[in-house]
């Protein structure tokens, strides 16, 4: 019988890093968790306005198939997040709520 070897790409992260860029576990958490939801968004308006132009083109009747050969595998987005994150490439504020 023949058995599956998986590889995964992980790699563990610093405790130490984030703390450096913050007091706050948490904030930190907080921080990467908003940016890698910005990402997303981005990546879906881009793909709507991608699919606007098709149709703004006079493409009505026609259905457009997506060839397999022309997918591009992005990174996920947390880990685009994260590596913008430790990398110091985010630059965020603290609001304060009045009371």
């Amino acid at each position: 019988m023949k058995t599956k070897e998986y590889i995964m790409a992980l790699e563990p992260l610093s405790i130490r890093d984030m703390e450096k860029r913050t007091g706050d576990q948490y904030e930190a958490v907080v921080v990467m968790s908003k940016r890698a939801k910005q990402v997303l968004r981005n990546r879906i308006v881009e793909d709507q306005i991608d699919s606007i132009e098709e149709v703004e083109m006079g493409v009505y009747d026609e259905i457009i198939e997506k060839n397999p050969e022309d997918y591009e595998e992005l990174d996920k987005v947390t880990t685009v997040a994260v590596n913008e994150f430790i990398s110091g490439d985010l630059k965020w504020e603290e609001k304060l709520e009045d009371e």
